[in-house]
């Protein structure tokens, strides 16, 4: 992109200062100082670069050197009003540019809760977007990181995420962004490389944290679908004790497709698990046993083994499940029941909450 060129306006009165130096050995005056700063905030506001703007100076210099600074005092003088001069611009200059990165951090900040939370007007929200290198029109999908700690856009895990991000996909359409403490990225839905990607640096920064991936959703509001899909999927692996690195929504519908109907779920649950609270110890014991014992595909050895149990005491359990509720864990026509009622007390939070 061609540098515009530098008007002539942003160094007005600078060859009438150095002359003046040259005859006296003053230095700048407060207002020159302060005039030198305000023409180098408009500098910044006119798009020119502060290396161009340096250089244009020290030509001027070169150019306007004053005949009587021939000696060692005057020049120095003169040299000193320059330094003076070239400080009080990029002063200005920069104050201005900190000025737009916050204005632009705040818009970005702006859009990204419009975005996520589903606010604002759909239409004007897509205009947005382009700003950004989103195209709302099409499909998106969202995936996020939930680490150790709260993370914030200026911390080191996003910021090395994000280098890993541009550097292998420089030329995508990506935004990576920090959402109540967690990393978030939205990328085009056709892309799943960049998501994988995102998952296992962000896996990797976060030492072990988990990531969700929401499926892809055309529209600006098919960001807030994937979004809150990523967002559920990371509250069912905490709920579930799911311990996968990456989740995908896709591969967990059958969860929520359980608890669609919330009455008939916690009804099954205290029809088929309410009698365990009997047990010496509570419920608790008895349906982590359960729970550890189906996902083990319902082989013995290894239960006990994740249980640190003897076989022999798994089998008590076992046997002391039946007894209870009626239903024998080992029976495939039992099996199914029990551990969909097993899923659903995880999922409502049973024998923590009261169904």
């Amino acid at each position: 992109m061609t540098e515009p060129e530098i008007s002539e306006r942003f160094l007005e009165g600078y060859a009438q200062i150095l002359a003046e130096v040259a005859e006296t050995g003053r230095r700048l005056t407060r207002d020159e100082l302060e005039t030198r700063r305000t023409l180098g905030r408009e500098a910044a506001e006119a798009g020119h670069q502060l290396r161009a703007l340096v250089r244009r100076h020290l030509a001027e210099t070169r150019a306007a050197w004053p005949l009587a600074a021939s000696g060692a005092a005057a020049s120095g003088a003169v040299l000193g009003a320059v330094e003076q001069t070239v400080d009080a611009f990029a002063e200005g200059f920069e104050r201005a540019q900190r000025i737009t990165v916050r204005r632009e951090e705040a818009a970005r900040r702006e859009f990204i809760d419009d975005l996520l939370y589903g606010r604002s007007d759909l239409g004007r929200l897509a205009e947005r977007a382009t700003r950004f290198g989103l195209r709302l029109s099409r499909a998106h999908a969202v995936a996020v990181a939930a680490g150790p700690e709260a993370y914030s856009e200026s911390d080191a895990v996003p910021r090395s995420v994000e280098t890993a991000l541009l550097s292998r996909f420089s030329g995508r359409k990506i935004l990576l962004t920090t959402k109540d403490g967690r990393l978030v990225c939205i990328a085009p839905g056709n892309q799943p490389d960049v998501l994988r990607y995102f998952a296992k640096q962000a896996h990797v920064a976060t030492d072990g944290g988990q990531v969700a991936v929401g499926r892809p959703h055309r529209g600006p509001g098919g960001v807030v679908h994937s979004y809150d899909e990523a967002l559920d999927a990371l509250d069912l692996a905490q709920r579930m004790n799911l311990e996968d690195p990456v989740l995908y929504a896709a591969d967990l519908l059958v969860y929520p497709v359980l608890t669609r109907d919330r009455q008939a779920m916690a009804d099954l649950v205290r029809s088929e698990l309410g009698p365990l609270k009997e047990a010496r110890g509570g419920a608790e014991p008895l349906l982590r046993t359960l729970s550890v014992y189906f996902d083990a595909g319902c082989v013995a050895a290894e239960t006990a083994r994740r249980l640190s149990l003897s076989v022999r005491a798994l089998t008590y359990r076992l046997e002391r499940i039946h007894q209870l509720t009626g239903s024998d864990p080992s029976d495939p026509m039992h099996r199914y029941t029990l551990q969909t009622a097993v899923i659903g007390a995880r999922l409502l939070d049973w024998p923590a909450n009261e169904l």
